[in-house]
């Protein structure tokens, strides 16, 4: 932070936690009102005298200046005093710590069956006894703001739950409803009232209402219309047991206009109602407001399944940076509709922030919860940010403002700079807001608008005076609203300029619209030849035959952004190549406003994606076959890869059917893989790194999703006792060198106890599950695993799934017990299978299972489960003749098919392979090829001249296989001068960090012709036959 922001954000105030301080000793407000400050410390002391109490405390120092703060400044808080002059004199002795956990304990044991009086009585007088303490420990900086508010929040929570018990008790005596357990009221009965905004989020103000939504489940009840009634009369009472006032004051004012559609609804609302109501019609403004609910009183198991039930809701699983634009408007209809004070407080020269009476002038009368700079517009940048990326995010999901702001800058979607300047705003206010409500008990958030109150009042916020406090006060308030512009700045309808204005069609404009396009383009640096077909694609835009531009919303913004794009694509290589691209993604949009948004709240994705459609073909169409994974590049840096397996184990704890969870898993899975392939394109990620984080997501979808499709099966079928099968993993994925692309290669493994041979119902399952015989159960559970993997959606299957390195392969069962595993290998497996298990890996087992398998594995790969180990001279032949006949039958497809070209991946792969099984120990094993070949010369299998040149080569061939699928697809390129475009080849010679493709051809060949000595000396020459 800049010297100059340092001096605005001064503090006048002794900072709290750095003085020492003994209840009651603190550095209490000076009294604004002396007069009534000596007043109302005569009253407190003829009041204990005349109750024969004590008196001496009230004349120690920290007293006496707690009685003059009291009286000087707060007439409500005052009152209270002379109310109760024994729980003051009391709070004096034991301070209000203590005295808070007492009034808490006799709320617990207060009977909540006593008559009505009794009750309204009660909570009245324990609201004013906790308010009072809240009040007393705030302004002596005994605790801090989160402690006030969470102690106001407990205090409203406690009485809720506490009337809430009282009438369900009393409609079960009046015979009105029966309750299904009378002496807890609350258990299952299928009212539940849930606590939205400062009270959901537990931090409530002195003098806030409080937000409340009422919702019953009819179907607890054996005649529902009867409960519809009793529940709506009983939320009336409910409102009336808590805010009428009478000679104790009242509990809270309550707000009930949270619930759905309250112009048309009763007080309390159905659960069915409701959540149909929130999944067809709930607007932004409700998402946000449900970000803080949960349940506070009733029945508590209801609130959480209505929570679940309506999370979908809340936390969209797509990135809608549109809600930003709905949060806005939200906040200008506040603004033109509250009189929330002044406007264009971003805007404030220095000069009137450096001038005590001008800043203080402009703060008369200004509200600090709904004015700019205010608590409502710090509230709204954290729910908005929580909103896009909370759905994604579950990390994000926290109802308490400071604890969001803190997960928003650990997770990278918030600034650290602009989030302690929210955070340090925001408490201040909380502050203010907390000594304008306490003078009177009035639900007000405007400050005086006069000087003499306003001097008043930063008297009481321990303030010199008031241009003391203005000079805090308003830069505080000026860089809360910047950053709120700055998060939610919209485009005026003219913004765009020149550029978007070829996009207004004008009627018989002509050849002249056709010039102006023109212009542009070459302005924005399109040459000549490709001008006359990129206008084309323009004035496809300016009408209306793409469905994503048909709403004014979506021309708008593409308007406001063309001069961007074409900017961006004029620097490359082929512009026109990029508008293409760029079209196709917007033609297969089914609404272009949530793209646009998108770039118009990201514009720094804008060069990004230019730099991939120059690059990238096949990313490109990656790209618009699915604009989803668009949303990977909005992610962190992939070489920090922030959280995306927890926040998948998150989303998949959320989801409960397998249908459900493969709609979470397809578009994070499209994402993330987009993400790590640019990064590897930008050269901001190594190969290895790229291929480790792929590996680990596919292991983690694994294992989510084999225990969602189990949960799914047990429930149709029932349980093997003590069965339990395993995933194991082959291939790239065993060797956890996964590349874009890559299939899986599976093994499905099973056991059970012998004297088990058939699945198990439970008894209360019988009529919805049968039982099958074991071999059936698991070979059901593995076709229903691989279809869940390869099932198609909008983004397309998760993987394809390869099990033909299965035993018997394409022949044999899907699922192998682990004795026919272990038979088959131990009597009839082909070398080359036993070389596949070199790189498997147990993904997903139960523990014991896992344990064995891998024992297992050890005993195949070192040839002891064979009665007789098989010969050295046999695996190299075997080995020389599986590579011989794969060259026969899958010749490469050209030179840079570097997995099949001769001397190429595949070769170093069965180098390693078969001299793992050669040395038939574990030391000399690794499922992954270049750890191997490491152990393979430690272990003396390899000389470290050969192990040199074939980690080399597996390096090179896999960091170059893993650029030319990027850059070209599947398929490998014929001819790289013209399959790749001049931008390609330049990110594929610098990603092999060559100087041109002469040098990277003679580096493919030397490495090859190597590799090729290495397998003619180690394994034997090829047959060319």
């Amino acid at each position: 932070m800049t010297q100059a922001k340092q001096f605005l954000f001064r503090d006048v105030r002794q900072p709290r936690a750095q003085s020492l301080r003994t209840w009651p000793s603190a550095d209490w407000p000076r009294p604004a009102n002396s007069t009534a400050a000596q007043a109302f410390a005569e009253d407190m002391l003829t009041l204990a005298t005349q109750a024969d109490l004590p008196t001496s405390g009230l004349k120690q120092p920290g007293a006496a200046a707690l009685l003059a703060c009291l009286g000087g400044n707060s007439p409500y808080l005052s009152d209270l005093a002379r109310e109760d002059v024994g729980a003051f004199i009391a709070l004096l002795e034991q301070g209000p710590e203590r005295c808070a956990e007492e009034a808490f304990a006799a709320c617990a044991m207060f009977d909540t069956t006593l008559g009505r009086e009794n009750v309204a009585a009660f909570l009245r007088k324990v609201k004013k006894r906790v308010a009072f303490l809240c009040a007393v420990a705030d302004l002596g900086g005994f605790w801090p703001l989160e402690d006030v508010t969470a102690t106001l929040s407990r205090l409203a929570e406690t009485t809720l739950d506490l009337a809430v018990r009282h009438l369900l008790w009393s409609a079960h005596q009046a015979g009105q409803i029966e309750l299904p357990h009378p002496e807890r009221p609350a258990q299952g009965c299928g009212l539940v009232v849930l606590a939205m905004g400062k009270l959901g989020a537990r931090e409530l103000n002195f003098s806030s209402d409080i937000d409340l939504v009422v919702l019953y489940d009819p179907a607890v009840y054996s005649q529902p219309d009867t409960a519809r009634r009793v529940f709506v009369r009983m939320t009336s009472d409910l409102v009336s047991l808590m805010e009428a006032r009478d000679a104790n004051g009242y509990v809270f004012r309550t707000d009930l206009r949270l619930r759905p559609d309250p112009s048309s609804t009763p007080p309390a609302v159905t659960v069915q109602a409701a959540i149909l109501y929130y999944e067809s019609l709930g607007q932004t403004w409700e998402r946000a407001a449900m970000i803080k609910a949960r349940p506070v009183a009733g029945d508590m198991t209801a609130g959480r399944r209505f929570m679940a039930a309506i999370r979908p809701f809340i936390w969209r699983r797509h990135l809608d940076f549109t809600l930003i634009d709905d949060i806005h408007d939200m906040k200008a209809r506040i603004d033109r509709y509250r009189k929330a004070g002044r406007t264009d407080l971003a805007r404030l020269p220095d000069a009137v922030l450096a001038d005590p009476a001008a800043s203080r002038a402009w703060l008369l009368g200004h509200n600090v919860k709904l004015g700019q700079g205010g608590i409502r517009e710090i509230e709204f940048i954290v729910q908005a940010i929580q909103l896009v990326w909370g759905g994604r995010e579950p990390g994000l999901r926290e109802r308490t403002t400071f604890g969001a702001l803190k997960k928003l800058v650990g997770s990278g979607r918030l600034p650290r700079e602009e989030a302690e300047i929210l955070a340090r705003t925001y408490r201040f206010l909380r502050d203010a807001e907390h000594r304008l409500q306490m003078r009177a008990d009035q639900q007000t958030h405007s400050l005086p608008d006069t000087e003499e109150g306003f001097e008043a009042f930063a008297v009481f916020m321990n303030y010199p005076d008031g241009e003391a406090l203005a000079l805090d006060m308003l830069p505080r308030m000026r860089e809360a609203r910047r950053i709120f512009e700055r998060h939610f700045v919209i485009q005026p309808p003219e913004q765009g300029g020149e550029a978007g204005s070829v996009l207004v069609p004008v009627p018989d404009e002509g050849a002249g619209e056709s010039s102006q396009m023109a212009e542009l383009l070459a302005r924005h640096g399109f040459p000549e030849s490709e001008i006359a077909e990129a206008s084309q694609v323009l004035a496809r835009w300016s009408g209306n035959s793409l469905r994503a531009l048909r709403s004014e919303r979506a021309h708008a913004l593409l308007r406001a952004q063309l001069s961007s794009f074409l900017a961006s694509f004029g620097k490359r290589s082929s512009p026109l190549a990029c508008l293409r691209r760029f079209d196709a993604l917007l033609a297969r949009q089914h609404a272009g406003v949530q793209l646009l948004s998108l770039f118009e709240r990201n514009p720094e994705l804008i060069d990004r994606i230019a730099s991939i459609f120059d690059a990238s073909a096949f990313l490109a169409d990656h790209l618009a076959d699915t604009p989803s994974a668009l949303e990977g590049l909005l992610d962190s840096d992939p070489e920090e890869n922030r959280g995306v397996v927890d926040r998948l184990l998150h989303l998949a704890e959320e989801t409960e059917d397998v249908e459900g969870l493969l709609s979470v898993l397809r578009p994070l899975l499209r994402g993330e893989e987009f993400r790590l392939s640019v990064a590897l394109l930008e050269g901001r990620l190594n190969e290895d790194a790229a291929e480790h984080a792929r590996t680990l997501l596919a292991d983690t979808i694994m294992i989510v999703l084999r225990k969602a499709v189990e949960r799914d099966h047990i429930r149709r079928y029932g349980r093997v006792p003590g069965g339990g099968m395993a995933v194991v993993a082959l291939g790239k994925a065993g060797s956890r060198e996964m590349m874009p692309g890559s299939d899986l290669d599976l093994l499905m493994v099973y056991s059970h106890p012998p004297d088990s041979q058939a699945s198990v119902v439970p008894a209360h399952g019988q009529g919805r599950a049968r039982s099958l015989a074991v071999g059936a159960y698991y070979t059901r559970l593995a076709h229903t695993f691989i279809a869940a993997l390869t099932a198609p959606g909008p983004e397309g299957p998760l993987y394809a799934v390869d099990m033909r390195l299965r035993p018997s392969g394409a022949a044999g069962p899907v699922a192998v017990s682990r004795d026919a595993f272990l038979r088959y290998h131990a009597e009839t497996a082909w070398t080359w299978e036993s070389m596949t298990l070199t790189r498997a890996r147990v993904v997903s087992a139960p523990v014991a299972l896992a344990r064995m398998l891998r024992a297992d594995l050890a005993r195949i790969l070192d040839g002891s489960i064979r009665p007789e180990r098989v010969a050295r001279a046999t695996l190299l032949a075997d080995a020389n003749a599986m590579r011989a006949r794969l060259a026969r039958e899958l010749p490469p497809t050209s030179v840079w098919d570097v997995k099949r070209r001769a001397g190429g991946l595949m070769e170093v792969e069965f180098i390693a392979q078969i001299l793992q099984l050669c040395a038939g120990r574990a030391a000399a094993r690794s499922t992954e090829t270049r750890l191997a070949l490491g152990r393979l010369v430690r272990v003396g299998e390899l000389t470290a001249q050969d192990g040199a040149v074939l980690i080399e080569a597996e390096s090179f061939w896999r960091r170059l296989q893993a650029l030319l699928r990027l850059l070209c697809g599947p398929v490998p390129p014929q001819n790289l001068e013209e399959d790749l475009a001049p931008t390609a080849l330049d990110v594929l010679l610098r990603g092999m960090d060559v100087s041109d493709l002469a040098a990277l051809i003679e580096q493919a060949n030397v490495l090859a012709y190597a590799v090729e000595q290495c397998f003619g000396r180690l394994v034997g020459p090829l047959d060319p036959a």
